[in-house]
């Protein structure tokens, strides 16, 4: 297993600096264009996500100020037939955790099997024991799920990450394609690319469909739907704001919702009305004060009760943070073929599990080649890039890993591709990854076609988030 990979592929250009075929209607679109026109226009972008509000907050920022999340004009483009095979691995993947989510917190066949180690249950604070033996409307634990791909070939994606419990940056892919279509109409009248704005609509839909037991319509009635925020100062605030707009649902905050009659009720001018589905965007911790944190503002006493008598859709479910840690994301493919019956068609990126003591020893004697994450980590926080780090940042970092391994795994530092950004120079290539959003309900799948593209917008850098610098570009699936 190499740890690092030097090969590097550009999505646009050949080894030669031939255009790839994907890319063929946009070169040809981009070379028509004058630079000075195209500088203006990508200044046009920053002003349009500045008025617009498009904005995000980092935590633990002294100067406690909104930041734009930088925005690059060179969409990222995928080809129809490079899309369905894609979809075909996200599909598998997002089938087999929901139902390694059932299983885990059911009879854990996959423990008695020996596929997975009884500890990283039952050690894990993401594993909730009050949905053991509990199943949620529709059978659904995963809702919305953000799948993170890298690509490092043609033909190779590999999984980076699975985010199951509330993946955040759907709201930015469609700011962004609006923010391409407004700026560069011509453009998509020559290149045909499969449209992205029908997200919050099957949105909607897929909620509605996953209605709790004690839901009651009349005829031509639909399922009351709304969003749960923890309030304007979480990062994603925006995007909270954005999606319930969208979808023609209420916005709410644990203060607006109590329990009345068995159901959760918001506050309205007539009074407290039932909620049918709440799509949360609460971590589990805050969720319910008299289940979980009893200090925690930000929930609804006795929403986990009234959940598990049928009285509410959560979404996601309680509990599904157990498939984001990095240390089950390990066992992956032994958890798509044990539930699918099937060799899985992405791979994952090959992974050390730090808690093993043989794996631990390679991962302190080549930490200068790796990248080693928190099991719980997200947002490029907590991690170490052993090729861009410092011999004293390294020694820092072994001292924490000898010190709580079972909290760290670690990763080849991969060549991830790269797409062009706009400079003022011309086109440079940056490191990219890819964030399909999938929809679960009782009526199957819906991934939307293309997702949510993070550029690393330093030379060289190969940390795409946000918080750390990143920035985000369209994401172009080709019409056949």
């Amino acid at each position: 297993m190499p740890a690092v990979q030097t090969a590097q592929y550009d999505e646009m250009f050949g080894p030669d600096g031939e255009v790839r075929a994907a890319y063929a209607g946009y070169d040809a679109w981009y070379r028509g264009q004058d630079q000075g026109w195209l500088r203006k226009q990508a200044a046009e972008a920053e002003g349009f996500f500045r008025r617009t509000g498009i904005t995000f907050n980092v935590y633990g920022d002294d100067a406690g100020e909104e930041r734009l999340i930088p925005f690059d004009m060179v969409p990222r483009i995928i080809t129809a037939a490079e899309w369905r095979r894609l979809s075909r691995g996200i599909e598998q993947r997002v089938r087999a955790l929901n139902a390694f989510l059932h299983d885990v917190y059911h009879r854990q066949e996959i423990v008695r099997a020996g596929k997975l180690p009884e500890r990283l249950l039952r050690e894990n604070a993401a594993y909730l024991p009050v949905m053991a033996g509990f199943v949620p409307p529709g059978g659904v634990y995963t809702h919305i799920v953000g799948i993170d791909l890298v690509r490092t070939g043609p033909d190779d994606f590999m999984v980076l990450e699975d985010n199951a419990r509330t993946p955040s940056g759907v709201s930015y892919m469609l700011e962004n394609r609006e923010t391409m279509m407004a700026m560069f109409p011509e453009l998509f009248t020559q290149v045909r690319v499969r449209p992205v704005s029908d997200y919050p609509r099957r949105l909607a839909r897929s909620l509605a469909a996953c209605t709790p037991p004690a839901a009651q319509f009349s005829a031509g009635e639909r399922p009351t739907v709304a969003v749960l925020t923890p309030g304007v100062y979480n990062s994603a605030y925006f995007e909270h704001a954005f999606l319930a707009d969208q979808m023609g649902a209420e916005l709410v905050e644990g203060s607006d919702l109590r329990v009345v009659g068995g159901r959760i009720a918001m506050r309205t001018t007539r009074g407290w009305q039932p909620i049918d589905v709440l799509y949360r965007r609460v971590d589990d911790e805050y969720l319910d004060p008299l289940t979980f944190n009893p200090d925690s503002a930000l929930g609804v006493p006795g929403i986990m009760d009234v959940y598990r008598a049928g009285g509410i859709t959560i979404a996601n479910a309680p509990g599904t943070g157990i498939a984001d840690d990095k240390a089950i994301y390990s066992f992956m493919p032994e958890i798509v073929e044990f539930y699918t019956g099937e060799k899985p068609l992405l791979q994952n990126v090959p992974t050390w599990r730090c808690s093993e003591p043989e794996s631990l020893q390679y991962v302190l004697d080549n930490l200068a080649e790796l990248v080693v994450k928190e099991v719980h980590g997200s947002g490029g926080y907590g991690m170490l890039i052993g090729p861009t780090s410092s011999r004293k940042e390294i020694a820092a970092f072994a001292a924490k890993l000898r010190a709580r391994p079972d909290n760290y795994i670690a990763q080849p530092t991969l060549s991830l591709s790269t797409c062009p950004i706009f400079t003022k120079a011309g086109l440079a290539p940056r490191h990219v990854d890819l964030r399909p959003f999938v929809l679960v309900s009782p009526n199957g799948v819906d991934i939307t076609p293309g997702g949510l593209t993070r550029v690393a917008l330093k030379k060289g850098s190969l940390v795409v988030n946000s918080s750390q610098g990143g920035g985000t570009k369209d994401s172009w699936v080709l019409e056949d």
